[in-house]
């Protein structure tokens, strides 16, 4: 948040306190405010400098705010090392680890002039984030983790397959592409006429599939949760009886499949689902409104009773928090639009 104006600042109130303490002299009081700096009988006060930044500098307030209760909530640990080291060394295998040219970076990208400074910011960043998931993950309700469950949680299966795909070049055009996909369709009702027959699934599979992966090992595919496959399999699979197969190709992107149920789990309970399903409507929420991180970040706030006695700095701190939800709107919009 504006770190290279933050360190700036910092220097300056870092200088005038040299300058208002130094050589033992004490500080005068002008109208009962600390008299802070003084040049040829022209006096500054530190009030009157507070008045003069503060509102620009909104970022070091911000994070004077967090760092405290950030870290005595979210202590520091193996995960926030590492997460943080990865940071790092990504940044100096991007730059190169030459002391004086990565300070150089660090300076100009990101707004500190070493690697300490560097890191914590970075500290300060990935607590953020454990308050933004708690805080979204508070706001879930048991309604929406039932409806989440009956919608998208299923027990795993295990399934073996058979597919065919189109015979067909990169280059082909759609007539040669459709003759191929004809061509694919009717060799995969052919070998579901054989397997009414009475022959082997693993049998054929070893002499027909195209997918090349599972084709030694009879089409098996192991046990797989529903998300892991492309939604026409598992949605077929699903329906499925175990030791049942499809009674008609199955399509999908790679082609025409056959497939075999071979086995099915118990689904998992909702008590032992529950942190996974929060974890994946927090990212689903994020992902889809990224402004949402920033939102969290001021509700979060608020629910740690922020409250400001200065108007001015309260009005700075909510402007600024609204521009950045508002940039990150901005952004999501775009990205949405560019990717249709």
């Amino acid at each position: 948040m504006k770190k290279k104006k933050v360190l700036v600042v910092l220097g300056i109130i870092a200088s005038l306190s040299l300058i208002a303490t130094g050589c033992g002299k004490k500080i005068e009081v002008k109208d009962g405010s600390k008299v802070s700096v003084s040049v040829k009988g022209n006096k500054i006060t530190a009030t009157e400098f507070y008045e003069k930044i503060k509102t620009d500098n909104i970022s070091v307030l911000i994070n004077m705010l967090d760092q405290p209760i950030l870290e005595k909530k979210y202590k520091t640990d193996d995960a926030e090392k590492k997460a943080v080291d990865d940071q790092i060394n990504q940044l100096k295998t991007t730059y190169g680890s030459d002391e004086n040219t990565f300070n150089q970076i660090l300076q100009v990208y990101f707004g500190v002039n070493s690697e300490d400074a560097l890191r914590e910011s970075l500290t300060l960043e990935y607590k953020r984030n454990q308050a933004v998931n708690d805080y979204i993950e508070s706001q879930i309700t048991d309604d929406e983790i039932q409806k989440y469950y009956d919608e998208n949680i299923t027990a795993q299966m295990k399934a073996s397959h058979i597919l065919i795909s189109p015979n067909v070049s990169d280059n082909a055009d759609s007539d040669e592409k459709a003759e191929a996909d004809e061509q694919a369709l009717a060799k995969a009702k052919k070998i579901i006429k054989q397997l009414k027959n009475g022959k082997d699934f693993a049998t054929l599979a070893k002499k027909y599939s195209d997918d090349d992966a599972t084709k030694a090992n009879g089409g098996d595919l192991g046990y797989f949760s529903y998300n892991d496959m492309v939604q026409e399999f598992s949605e077929a699979t699903k329906n499925l009886k175990v030791k049942e197969y499809t009674k008609t190709p199955v399509k999908t992107q790679y082609g025409y499949h056959i497939i075999l149920k071979t086995g099915e789990k118990e689904k998992e309970k909702l008590d032992d689902a529950k942190d996974e399903i929060k974890q994946k409507i927090r990212e689903e929420r994020l992902s889809a409104d990224p402004s949402l991180y920033y939102t969290a970040l001021k509700e979060w706030r608020t629910a740690n009773k922020l409250t400001f006695n200065d108007s001015a700095l309260k009005k700075a701190y909510n402007d600024y928090m609204d521009d950045l939800i508002e940039k990150a709107k901005t952004s999501n919009t775009t990205n949405t639009s560019t990717t249709k």
